[in-house]
């Protein structure tokens, strides 16, 4: 499992045993989904529990350089065995998004 950056998740106790405190918080932790080796490319598939939301990540510890995306979760297996394809489609979608949102006075 990878630890990431966290936020307060309530938690409930129903087993009997002590409780924390009404206003007691503990983080929920990133899940680690998947993980690989690609060439020098350490590639993961990461899950924020905490805002329900899926991440790509892939560094390589050799040259230090990598990216984060989130994911559709319904695109994550695909972004997962394909980041860079992956990175560069969603790259070209956005830029099309906003060429399209552009207001130009006639």
């Amino acid at each position: 499992m990878t630890d990431g950056a966290t936020t307060p998740t309530r938690v409930v106790a129903n087993d009997g045993g002590p409780s924390l405190a009404r206003d007691e918080y503990v983080s929920a932790p990133t899940r680690e989904l998947a993980r690989r080796l690609s060439g020098t490319n350490e590639v993961l598939l990461l899950w924020h529990p905490e805002v329900d939301r899926v991440e790509l990540s892939v560094h390589d510890p050799a040259t230090g350089a990598g990216f984060h995306l989130e994911v559709a979760p319904a695109n994550a297996i695909d972004a997962f065995y394909h980041p860079y394809a992956y990175a560069a489609w969603r790259e070209n979608s956005s830029r099309v998004v906003q060429a399209e949102t552009t207001i130009v006075d006639g």
